[in-house]
């Protein structure tokens, strides 16, 4: 909560209401990036969900990347395709660019 206190999609900073997601999965992470606080976000559980299984995924800049069989999704619950808050850590991006190669469904 210190690194990410909110959902980047949805504004909710209500802890009750959000899920620690790593953005390197647990399971293709060594111990030290399991434990390390620049491997995880703070998301509400649908957009989790998409993250989780790779149907959408963050570029540094924030700009959202989603898997072309999911459009409508995103419309349909109303999430915006740029992330709110500061540019994703140099920290961040190196999970972010983990998750984007063998995790997202869009390339």
């Amino acid at each position: 909560m210190g690194i990410e206190p909110y959902c980047r999609l949805t504004g909710v900073s209500d802890a009750r209401f959000l899920r620690a997601s790593h953005i390197k999965p647990w399971a293709d992470s060594d111990n030290r990036e399991r434990l390390d606080c620049h491997n995880g976000l703070m998301l509400s559980p649908h957009v989790d969900h998409l993250f989780d299984g790779g149907y959408i995924c963050f570029e540094q800049n924030g700009h959202v990347l989603v898997a072309s069989d999911i459009d409508s999704v995103l419309d349909d619950w109303a999430l915006p395709i740029e992330a709110i808050g500061a540019p994703f850590s140099g920290e961040q991006e190196h999970y972010l660019a983990y998750h984007r190669t063998h995790c997202f469904r869009g390339r």
